[in-house]
């Protein structure tokens, strides 16, 4: 278990429940409402669990369905990502990068990503096909002509993404800023919306002059979704990328370690 990530075995199921049943193993990215940290048991909702890989340990699943999930409604739900098509995924080397590089190419998608030059192998192993070290190259000016891009850094490089899109192209952003489509799926206020709307109105401008496509998007728990990237494990076209797991006891420095941002893939903090 990593933060809200959970894998492990059910112990009880509710008078309702069909698709489970005690010492099934599974995993799950808790609903907002639900999520907690470290706990040995939480109680969840079944729409939002599913069973876990067969080939992969409980640690291993357990770094896996926020990654997965945030990949998949980005490239999947949201771009509609289609085979021969232009993606640039940030961060690589991070833990959304690692799943989305390896979403995109299961997609047919020709990838590019930014990292690190300790990092290029990892990535490269993932199926990227374009490497950017950010601290040699500016991506915005290596880059150019791409369909997608998934945005998981700061400003600077979110508004610098638009350079690489074609008109029509798609950038989504998992870092911000939200957007008035967000607010309202999410319930906001009307005082919150306006609060959305100012926040994200200069990169909405941006986008719309260069006839670009920008949303927001906030991962939400599903369990159907989660299931189909069990298929994708399963068969060979996801793994996971891991980079230490710590014992319970020593969570403070996990979270230490996590904290420096240069772990590679997921952090696991094994409860038991």
């Amino acid at each position: 278990m990593l933060g809200n990530d959970v894998a492990g075995v059910v112990v009880r199921v509710g008078a309702n429940v069909r698709r489970f049943k005690p010492g099934d193993e599974v995993y799950a990215r808790p609903a907002q409402d639900r999520i907690g940290t470290f706990a040995e048991c939480i109680a969840m909702d079944e729409a939002d669990v599913a069973m876990k890989p067969n080939n992969l340990t409980m640690q291993e699943a357990a770094s896996i369905p926020l990654v997965a999930l945030t990949a998949w409604q980005v490239l999947v739900e949201r771009a509609k990502l289609q085979k021969g098509q232009r993606v640039l995924i940030h961060a690589g080397s991070g833990g959304v990068g690692t799943i989305a590089i390896q979403l995109a190419k299961h997609l047919g998608a020709y990838v590019a990503t930014t990292t690190s030059a300790a990092n290029i192998p990892l990535v490269k192993s993932l199926g990227a096909d374009v490497v950017v070290d950010y601290r040699k190259d500016a991506f915005e000016k290596v880059l150019q002509g791409y369909d997608v891009v998934l945005n998981s850094l700061g400003k600077d490089t979110l508004e610098k993404s638009l350079r690489v899109l074609k008109p029509g192209g798609t950038l989504i952003s998992i870092s911000g800023p939200p957007d008035p489509d967000f607010a309202r799926q999410s319930g906001s206020g009307w005082l919150l919306r306006q609060v959305m709307r100012l926040l994200s109105f200069g990169i909405r401008r941006k986008s719309k002059r260069r006839g670009i496509s920008y949303s927001f998007l906030f991962m939400r728990a599903n369990g159907g979704q989660l299931g189909k990237i069990t298929s994708l494990i399963e068969a060979g076209a996801i793994r996971p990328v891991i980079d230490r797991v710590f014992p319970f006891e020593k969570t403070n420095e996990a979270l230490d370690y996590v904290g420096t941002g240069r772990a590679r893939g997921k952090v696991v903090v094994a409860v038991q």
